[in-house]
């Protein structure tokens, strides 16, 4: 038997009812630990839900991540092209092509190639075509990307390009488009300003050596680097007797004309002369010798000398009242200018028109020859008032001017004209100033 006298210390100095409750805490310490930790266990393991069918939707609408070992290849549209040779020289199939182009209403760009365009193709391990990037210009360019679930998203990326004015002078020592072209002016400006001035002046006949015209015009940039011209926004034409100037306005509607300070157009019924940059052979002579016949005949034109396929415009809007051929005129064209006037191009040698069409001022309507009685290229042209035969180059100053701009518009074209006007005087002091002549 034990004896209670010799228990152990800790029963000797705690009566029984503190043991019990000592017990009791041991008991709901070990309970709470334990519910802590199933607590812990429940929020970390992780719940499988099914995502609603518009979240699966969403996922298949994004695009496939892009992987890094996407193989790339690049080709330019050469002449010829079509859309069916290049994707079958990267590789691609017919039935690829067919299901991308008709992929997006962007998609059908495409369609619409011309030389100098490119195209970067991606594909992925598979030789399978994940991207492609059309690039008509260094503005534009088209991103097509295949999505999870095989359909393409589109994407059109447009830049704009820094505008910065830029002003040249010229003086003429021979022809306009010499005199352009030593002085920096690119070609396209020169011939915008044989255009705009074509109504008031022949520059066949009127150029003379130190007339001098400029320009003020735009210039666009890309990261610097300078990828073209904009607008030309004013120019003039001095020469001794008379000095022409035209400022590009745009109307509210998006159509756009060159007008002088006045709002007075510089568009004309007829041109001055129906081709450019070409000298005339003979004038306007009802007593000229014919040099095929010998004979003293009414030279009732004046003939520009040019050579074979250089372009021939319409003098003014109208109608193609004839286009044929004679013996006498070889290939020609009369044009019906409404009930008064007519004009007359002879011994073409092509013609582009045909009787019974609609022309407008400017449209090509043949390229110069030599078919009939002609004895070298040139284009014979002659200009009808009510069936009379006028001298061309004079009848066209008392004929009338093109509209005006409107009265409701001249507010806003006078304050076009007030920031085109401060421009180009701007640049015209700059030019005096780096040690240009004025």
């Amino acid at each position: 038997m034990t004896d209670t006298h010799n228990s152990p210390h800790i029963l000797r100095f705690f009566p029984r009812r503190h043991l019990l409750l000592l017990a009791a805490l041991l008991l709901a310490a070990m309970a709470v630990s334990l519910l802590s930790s199933r607590g812990e266990q429940r929020i970390t393991i992780p719940v499988e839900l099914e995502p609603p069918p518009e979240a699966v939707a969403s996922e298949a609408a994004q695009p496939a991540p892009a992987a890094r070992n996407w193989r790339w290849e690049e080709e330019t549209v050469k002449s010829g092209d079509s859309l069916a040779r290049i994707f079958q020289r990267v590789g691609i199939s017919a039935a690829v092509l067919h299901h991308l182009v008709n992929s997006t209403p962007e998609a059908a760009q495409l369609t619409r190639i011309f030389p100098g365009h490119q195209f970067r193709f991606a594909f992925d391990e598979h030789d399978e075509l994940v991207a492609l990037q059309y690039i008509p210009s260094r503005l534009e360019r088209l991103d097509i990307q295949r999505q999870n679930d095989g359909s393409y998203r589109s994407e059109k990326i447009a830049r704009e390009p820094e505008v910065q004015l830029a002003y040249h002078r010229a003086t003429l020592d021979n022809s306009l488009f010499l005199a352009g072209q030593e002085a920096g002016i690119p070609q396209g400006m020169i011939m915008q300003v044989a255009n705009i001035f074509s109504g008031v002046i022949d520059f066949v006949y009127d150029p003379r050596k130190g007339d001098r015209f400029d320009v003020l015009y735009e210039e666009q940039y890309l990261d610097g680097e300078k990828i073209g011209n904009g607008k030309l926004l004013a120019a003039s034409y001095q020469t001794t007797d008379d000095n022409f100037t035209a400022y590009r306005y745009e109307f509210e509607n998006g159509s756009s004309g060159y007008f002088n300070a006045e709002g007075a157009s510089m568009r004309k019924p007829f041109m001055r002369a129906p081709l450019d940059f070409t000298r005339v052979s003979s004038e306007f002579n009802p007593r000229r010798r014919h040099p095929v016949h010998n004979k003293i005949r009414a030279h009732r034109g004046i003939d520009y000398a040019a050579p074979t396929g250089t372009p021939v415009f319409a003098a003014g809007d109208g109608r193609v009242a004839r286009a044929g051929y004679s013996r006498a005129n070889g290939n020609y064209v009369f044009i019906s200018h409404g009930t008064n006037y007519m004009t007359k191009y002879l011994h073409l040698n092509k013609r582009y028109v045909r009787t019974g069409q609609q022309v407008k001022q400017r449209a090509v309507i043949g390229t110069v020859g030599s078919t009939g009685y002609a004895t070298g290229p040139h284009l014979h042209y002659e200009f009808l008032v009510n069936g009379v035969h006028r001298n061309p180059r004079t009848v066209l100053k008392i004929l009338p001017s093109a509209d005006p701009i409107p009265d409701d518009e001249k507010p806003r074209f006078n304050r076009h004209l007030r920031l085109v006007q401060n421009q180009y005087k701007e640049m015209q002091q700059q030019f005096a100033m780096n040690g240009q002549a004025p």
